[in-house]
């Protein structure tokens, strides 16, 4: 369902757009990669780039992040191929430093300490949130469907009889997930999927 149509007529100025994909490797680590996009609706001088077009990238930057399945960050890269400045893409090598940062609690103080401010690049650091949150999208639900296929080979050899654990869920981090939400209620019923 699209937002409501717009009360006034309004003109676009500005897009971002940030695509994202998390990847299982073959030496079971995975890489979650970002691409950011910045352009304009309108021709704009830059001091560095001389007149910039509609839909010239203001931004283009792409970061890859390594990362194994308890959610630590092996290794972080990120390139810059279009920046307002001739000197941004030398802060992209900065993300090299989030190397060792476990996602989870304390991550974007992490991150704003090893990359913030002059150290990096804003909008690579601002983007590493979304990064986090797509990590888990993509290896819990991957670390899932192991667990239970590991179970069920175990169950056809008549190694075990015991319930698998339960998964742990985000109680408390969302609307969907508080405490006595119906989708709660669904999952400690037995009836949660991915």
């Amino acid at each position: 369902m699209p937002l409501s149509e717009p009360e006034v007529p309004r003109v676009p100025l500005h897009r971002r757009q940030i695509t994202m994909d998390g990847y299982h490797r073959t030496d079971g680590l995975f890489d979650i990669e970002a691409h950011l996009v910045d352009t304009k609706s309108y021709p704009f001088d830059n001091m560095d780039r001389g007149t910039l077009q509609p839909g010239d990238q203001l931004h283009g930057m792409w970061v890859r992040m390594t990362v194994d399945e308890d959610m630590m960050i092996r290794a972080c890269e990120a390139v810059s191929d279009f920046t307002p400045y001739e000197i941004c893409p030398k802060a992209a090598s900065s993300m090299s430093r989030l190397a060792g940062v476990s996602i989870g609690p304390g991550f974007n103080r992490a991150v704003k300490e090893r990359v913030g401010g002059v150290l990096g690049c804003t909008h690579l650091r601002e983007v590493m949130a979304q990064m986090a949150t797509v990590a888990y999208q993509t290896i819990a639900p991957w670390k899932w469907r192991r667990a239970r296929a590991e179970r069920e080979a175990a169950m056809a050899a008549g190694n075990v009889t015991a319930a698998p654990p339960p998964r742990r869920l985000p109680i408390g981090s969302c609307y969907a997930y508080a405490e006595d939400s119906p989708v709660v209620r669904r999952h400690r019923e037995g009836g949660g999927a991915e």
